[in-house]
């Protein structure tokens, strides 16, 4: 599914409040720029058997007190079982997603620090990490442009 589809879809799918179908379209934009950074239109996200993506807690290894909690991304099936022991947990299940509805997701994840997204099938080494914070910086960013009044002419009249 190309990414203007998913877009529609994310759309299509919001909850009609009158608030977030617009939100989707106002930073569709900036999920579609971030997207095209990626390899992948969709990814395997794990989530447990009542739907919540699985997070996994790392540690800094050189300051074990200093963590973060991440959800990975994984371009295949096969590569889960290169980082998590969880898919062999069999309430734990890998899920197919489109890339922009994982980058929208990362708005509500409250406990989530990033979502890493392993870009090259059977490696861990590369890898592309979306941190929460600096993504709703760049949303807020986005909103504001969204909201700038255009300027009036001054030949209005």
């Amino acid at each position: 599914m190309d990414l203007e589809a998913q877009i529609q879809l994310l759309i299509n799918n919001a909850p009609n409040d009158g608030v977030t179908p617009h939100l989707v379209a106002a930073i569709a934009p900036l999920l579609v720029a971030i997207a095209q950074k990626l390899r992948h239109t969709q990814y395997y996200i794990l989530q447990d058997s009542e739907g919540s993506w699985v997070l996994t807690t790392l540690s800094n290894r050189a300051n074990p007190g200093i963590e973060k909690r991440v959800v990975y991304a994984f371009p295949t099936i096969q590569d889960v079982s290169l980082i998590s022991p969880a898919g062999l947990d069999p309430h734990i299940s890998g899920m197919i997603t489109p890339v922009t509805h994982i980058l929208f997701q990362l708005v509500a994840l409250e406990p989530v620090d990033s979502i890493v997204f392993l870009e090259t099938p059977g490696k861990t080494t590369h890898t592309f990490e979306l941190r929460r914070r600096d993504f709703q910086k760049r949303i807020q960013q986005q909103l504001k442009k969204q909201r700038s009044p255009k300027p009036i002419p001054p030949d209005i009249a």
